[in-house]
């Protein structure tokens, strides 16, 4: 008898111990919350400050000369209406020499052409059927002093240009004396001679001339 009833006794426990187990796990209500102990707090540092951009560089505009404006220039004149040439040049005749063509034309005069240059025969030498001309004026060569005191004596040869009217124009040293030579020139080209003639003409003429210098 007792066997039964402690039998019972367990299984109404059970039952019991069930019965909360189920309520309490099918129960809708909200769950109260456990406290805890350790509260963390996310703290989130603020962005850094923006790089403000980097300065573009001045760049001057470049201006093409041949490009085209963009605004209207101000201040044009109007441009001034010109003469024409046939306006204001003479009209010649129709068939003249210097017209521009039928009709009205400018005439425009011809520059005269420059005069022929004349170039002077060159001189012919003296010989052969060219007489020698007569010298008719005479200076003496002046001894130098330095060649008095160094006893220096000769002649000095000179070819001479003798123009058409006489006149010694040019004077070259053939055979030279150093110290004698400028004194022979210089008296050369005072000396004056008369016209040399060549077919009843003027002509200038090479002839040889010998200045000689003695001590005593």
């Amino acid at each position: 008898m007792r066997k039964y009833t402690l039998l019972f006794s367990i299984l109404a426990h059970a039952g019991a111990a069930c019965a909360v187990l189920f309520t309490t796990v099918l129960a809708t209500g909200e769950l109260p919350v456990p406290r805890d102990g350790s509260v963390f707090v996310s703290i989130t540092p603020p962005p850094p400050p923006a790089v403000p951009p980097a300065p573009r560089p001045h760049v001057e505009p470049v201006v093409e000369n041949h490009a085209a404006p963009i605004g209207a220039p101000e201040g044009i004149r109007p441009e001034v209406e010109r003469p024409l040439l046939s306006d204001i040049a003479e009209p010649v005749p129709e068939g003249v020499v210097g017209g521009f063509g039928a009709g009205t034309s400018a005439a425009i005069p011809d520059e005269p052409p420059p005069p022929p240059r004349t170039v002077p025969p060159p001189p012919v030498r003296v010989g052969g059927g060219v007489t020698p001309p007569k010298r008719i004026g005479y200076v003496a060569p002046t001894y130098p002093s330095i060649a008095l005191a160094a006893k220096i004596s000769g002649y000095v040869i000179l070819e001479a240009t003798i123009g058409e009217d006489g006149t010694v124009r040019d004077v070259r040293v053939l055979k030279s004396i150093p110290l004698l030579d400028d004194a022979a020139k210089e008296a050369v080209r005072q000396w004056r001679f008369t016209p040399t003639l060549l077919n009843g003409q003027p002509v200038s003429v090479l002839m040889t001339v010998t200045v000689t210098f003695n001590l005593h």
